[in-house]
């Protein structure tokens, strides 16, 4: 009886290693690459000094600040611009702001990949002094016409969408996981509502003299930053599966025809929609390049599931979460452009603040921004990002009510004020928070993607979200010939920003949820294994006992014959 039990539990306990041993290997192995990486992976920021620390983290978040002064200098003489060029269509001013967001969306991804191909520092030095170049020619733009002013416009957000994604990589790439990571891409998002109030002061006592000169003035700080950056970024690793490369495998890498179909699918959505603020749906040639821009999106997407060997969007670090968190933040973003462009439009049309005045209505972003940013730095690495962005969807979807249901001509410390303070706590919280997620998630050598996808839907997100308010605005107001008329379009556009906050709040709470659920499901799963266990011991304990007493009565057997 024991030798014919012998062998089948011989032979038992060797089928599970001949099946689990190549598994445990396989798993070891990836445990050795993975650990061999990280201990050949050199964190930057920890070999400088404190001092040299701050100068290159503050340099970074240049590009940040450097991108919100664009937007709001702009924003806030935006009308003394118009008035310049004899410009009275709407829609034809909010092309002013929406071609900047435009580019800036559009050519991040590229931006991202040509960085962890070519060198992110060098990218970023790039990328400075593209957008001094078109801030000096936006400014010659006044011995000319607005088309020149759009067209330097354009041209000019391709500045910041080369140095935001890759000073985002190379923070990522600098940075260990853990608290001084996550202070420092606070200190990152911190750098958005400074910049904006420093591009509205500026802007409005520029104009006090000559508009161009915000734009001159600009051209020549960023010409100084990029000297002063090419000089206090450290060198980046390099990336030696790059430099093996050859030109056509370079050229495959790149995801050409991705970048093609790519950039097409969203300036030709986006255009569409903002055009459509300026002549209506009414002409062909709107629609015709809204279905195009459809068409190659779909296109786009064939590419990158089925024929890219690099794909530009890495859909594989598309986890359901990561899904969640942007659709959030284009949400909010969105909602952040509408707010931001009319609720000046309205203030310096209906009330005729001046646009030094308008850039003071606006300073409560700054202290209510930053200690949002900070604050959302601690808290990440302590409460779930689900419960991050229903705080951010929160905040959008108050401060756009409180703007949107605003009579004109009331005291400015009354709902715009508050509007001010509440609204900047989900532009400051939803950022970070997808940038640390999507950071965090991707391999170290697609940091530049990673981050080039936030930037893109928050940029993008901003430009669109404009053409969107647009249309409503131009199917609302009746030609914009009165005071009231004008209101009337306004609200409708703040209406469409409190819808796309009120979508992103739900989505928030249903990520929330699903995390819960999720928590519980783990939870329900270990008290399950725990109990499995028990049952498991509970039975080889009966076994032992049982074969126990078999061996008696076999020793006593063989005693009586004996």
């Amino acid at each position: 009886m024991a030798s014919e039990s012998d062998p089948n539990s011989k032979e038992s306990s060797l089928m599970p290693s001949r099946v689990d041993v190549p598994e445990a290997q396989l798993q070891a192995a990836s445990n050795e690459e993975l650990d061999s990486q990280e201990k050949e992976h050199v964190y930057i920021a920890d070999s400088l000094s404190l001092p040299r620390q701050f100068l290159f983290v503050a340099t970074i978040c240049m590009s940040m600040f450097t991108l919100q002064v664009g937007l709001g200098q702009t924003l806030d003489i935006l009308h003394v611009i118009g008035d310049s060029y004899g410009i009275t269509n709407p829609g034809v001013l909010s092309w002013l702001v929406a071609g900047y967001s435009l580019t800036i969306g559009t050519f991040i991804l590229i931006s991202g990949r040509f960085g962890d191909d070519f060198g992110h520092k060098k990218m970023f030095v790039i990328g400075t002094c593209w957008y001094a170049l078109w801030s000096l020619i936006a400014g010659l733009a006044v011995y000319s016409n607005y088309v020149l002013f759009v067209f330097a416009r354009v041209f000019q957000g391709m500045g910041p969408a080369m140095t935001l994604p890759n000073g985002l990589a190379i923070l990522g790439q600098s940075y260990s996981p853990g608290p001084n990571k996550n202070m420092a891409f606070a200190a990152f998002a911190s750098m958005a509502p400074l910049g904006s109030i420093t591009g509205f002061a500026a802007a409005g006592l520029f104009a006090l003299a000559w508009w161009p000169w915000a734009f001159w003035s600009s051209a020549i700080a960023l010409s100084c930053l990029a000297v002063f950056s090419a000089w206090v970024i450290p060198a980046q690793p390099v990336n030696m599966e790059a430099q093996k490369r050859t030109l056509r495998e370079t050229i495959n890498h790149l995801d050409l025809p991705g970048c093609l179909t790519g950039v097409t699918a969203l300036v030709l959505f986006n255009f569409a929609w903002n055009q459509a603020t300026v002549v209506g749906w009414e002409k062909a040639y709107v629609y015709i390049c809204l279905i195009l821009g459809v068409l190659f999106g779909v296109v786009f997407f064939l590419i990158e599931l089925f024929w890219a060997s690099a794909p530009i969007l890495p859909l594989a670090a598309f986890t359901s979460d990561i899904a969640f968190v942007l659709a959030c933040t284009a949400c909010g973003w969105a909602c952040f452009g509408i707010w931001v462009f009319y609720a000046a439009n309205l203030v310096v049309t209906l009330d005729g603040i001046s646009p030094l005045l308008l850039a003071a209505y606006y300073s409560p972003v700054v202290p209510s921004g930053m200690l949002a940013a900070f604050a959302v730095g601690k808290l990440l690495g302590r409460i779930s990002p689900a419960w991050v962005m229903l705080i951010g969807m929160l905040a959008y979807t108050l401060g756009s009510i409180l703007v949107a249901t605003m009579p004109v001509g009331q005291i400015y410390w009354s709902q715009f004020f508050f509007s001010t303070l509440i609204i900047c706590v989900g532009m400051d919280s939803s950022f970070p928070a997808a940038t640390l997620i999507f950071s965090n998630a991707v391999r170290r050598e697609y940091q530049g993607i990673g981050a080039s996808v936030v930037a893109t839907v928050v940029n993008y997100s901003i430009s669109l979200g404009l053409g969107f308010a647009g249309t409503v605005e131009r199917q609302v107001n009746r030609g914009g010939r009165t005071g009231e008329d004008k209101l009337k379009g306004y609200r409708g556009a703040f209406y469409v920003a409190v819808g796309l906050a009120g979508l992103g709040f739900l989505l928030s709470v249903v990520f929330v949820g699903k995390g819960y659920l999720g928590e519980r499901r783990n939870k329900k799963g270990i008290e399950k294994e725990g109990v499995e266990e028990k049952e498991v011991k509970g039975d080889l304990i009966r076994i032992n006992a049982s074969y126990h007493n078999v061996a008696n009565q076999s020793n006593q057997s063989i005693e009586g014959l004996t």
